[in-house]
């Protein structure tokens, strides 16, 4: 199998995903490792070129100056096209990775032949309470996307933890028709491999397969990151993942609007804390078995206050990533 990873000026994080992905219990000669270097600007190069039997790509070799929307997808393509592996997996720069990662992915694939493997990424916290709510909201996040893949009732993934087979991507030929979009290497190549092999995917409920990722250190690049994500929905062509996105939005908006009426109308502060006790009942009912596969149940604690710093972010997110703008790794998107 082809390990892929993307990076742009990692240079604090990608030597040390290397060296996860080197220790991993499993036999080298049977893993090919590709790094494709996006334009860095610090010592992300250098310190890929110094691991042996890491294959190195440099993006800009393959693009001769074109401007591109999105730069991750062609650095997946560029090296798919380079790969040996029939089953191709990706991970961001960023990322740490247990012992058994590739173990439990490939036996999951050698049991079930799936076409396309989502699997569980965490983000850490050092317990400061910006961090905790990144935590639990990419928690909630990990928890609908298990649940929709796992009763194959939408197709929702993240590419810091994705594999999918050579043969169905070359199939739906790749990233055409949503190479112009600068996000989506995950979900929406999902969407297109389930629209070719219908019931050929799933979600690995596997505790050795968590990856995990370092939260956004300031709010502008934690909006950024997740305006980003926002952007994808006007770009999905599952209906299913629409109608539940647009429930969630509106859910939320909901509460602005019954804010504001009860600030002329005091009657209607019993339906806003109505709702909100049902929102806070609901979610944690939800979420109680994800942070127990997380191990995250501590967290909980901090979830009641973190609501009102939740239902504004999801407001203000949804609403820039369908009419805004935004910058990935140093660049302006649209």
């Amino acid at each position: 199998m082809s390990i892929i990873i993307p990076a742009r000026n990692e240079e604090a994080s990608i030597g040390q995903l290397l060296k996860d992905i080197l220790s991993q219990y499993y036999p080298t000669l049977l893993m090919e490792v590709i790094v494709v270097d996006d334009h860095s600007t610090d010592r992300t190069p250098d310190i890929i070129q110094t691991y042996q039997g890491v294959k190195y790509i440099s993006l800009a070799n393959h693009t001769n100056g074109e401007r591109l929307n999105s730069y991750k997808k062609k650095a997946i393509e560029i090296a798919i096209q380079q790969s040996q592996g029939e089953l191709i997996l990706t991970t961001d720069a960023d990322c740490r990775l247990g012992p058994y990662w590739l173990f439990s992915i490939v036996q999951h694939y050698e049991n079930t032949r799936h076409q396309i493997i989502a699997s569980p990424v965490e983000i850490t916290s050092n317990g400061h309470w910006f961090q905790q709510f990144q935590s639990l909201d990419f928690m909630t996040m990990q928890g609908i996307t298990g649940a929709v893949v796992q009763t194959k009732s939408g197709t929702m993934c993240n590419g810091a933890n994705l594999a999918y087979t050579r043969a169905a991507f070359d199939a739906v030929g790749g990233f055409s028709t949503i190479d112009h979009i600068a996000s989506g290497d995950d979900m929406l190549l999902m969407y297109k491999i389930e629209t070719q092999f219908p019931q050929q995917f799933s979600y690995l409920k596997c505790k050795e397969s968590i990856v995990r990722t370092t939260p956004m250190l300031s709010m502008n690049d934690f909006l950024q990151q997740r305006i980003r994500w926002a952007s994808k929905a006007k770009s999905f062509k599952d209906k299913r993942i629409v109608w539940v996105l647009a429930l969630v939005y509106f859910y939320n908006l909901s509460f602005v609007c019954l804010f504001l009426a009860a600030l002329f109308r005091p009657l209607h502060w019993t339906s806003f804390f109505g709702f909100l006790i049902a929102k806070v009942f609901l979610e944690l009912y939800f979420l109680l078995p994800v942070s127990d596969f997380f191990q995250k149940r501590k967290e909980l604690f901090s979830f009641y206050i973190l609501q009102f710093v939740h239902i504004p972010y999801i407001l203000i997110s949804g609403f820039l990533g369908q009419f805004g703008t935004y910058q990935w790794k140093g660049r302006n998107v649209q």
